[in-house]
């Protein structure tokens, strides 16, 4: 099963059926992405826990993060939530991929310089022992 995340995302993506050339195409593939969720929401890549937004958790309450890879480099962005015995794949967003990068990019460049301060911490305890 696949729901979006608000009324208005709906609106936005039924709105896409009957637009430009460009826009019918996305259509199409977010309807494919639906199709391949509702199968197996497990299909697409985990965002790890430490990149998920701040303002996805803020907003939608959410602990897991997926992406879907689209063609010519959209994304869609959802979550997967369970309800009683049904696993649901609520679709957040989606994004161009110039997009995607602008707003998970500092993201991982921010988590590696992390992970590289705590590995210098670790190193100069190892030292000092």
């Amino acid at each position: 099963m696949c729901n979006f995340s608000d009324e208005k995302l709906k609106a936005s993506y039924e709105k896409l059926k009957d637009s430009r050339v460009e826009d019918k195409m996305l259509y199409k593939w977010i309807s494919r992405a639906i199709d391949d969720l509702s199968e197996n929401a497990f299909c697409g890549i985990q965002i790890p826990k430490k990149l998920i937004l701040k303002e996805y958790i803020k907003r939608y309450s959410i602990e897991n993060l997926w992406k879907y890879d689209m063609p010519k480099g959209w994304r869609l962005i959802y979550t997967i939530a369970r309800e009683e015995i049904c696993i649901i794949s609520i679709i957040l967003e989606w994004m161009d991929h110039k997009n995607y990068e602008r707003r998970f990019q500092l993201l991982i460049i921010i988590s590696e310089f992390l992970n590289l301060l705590l590995y210098a911490r670790w190193q100069n305890r190892q030292r000092i022992l």
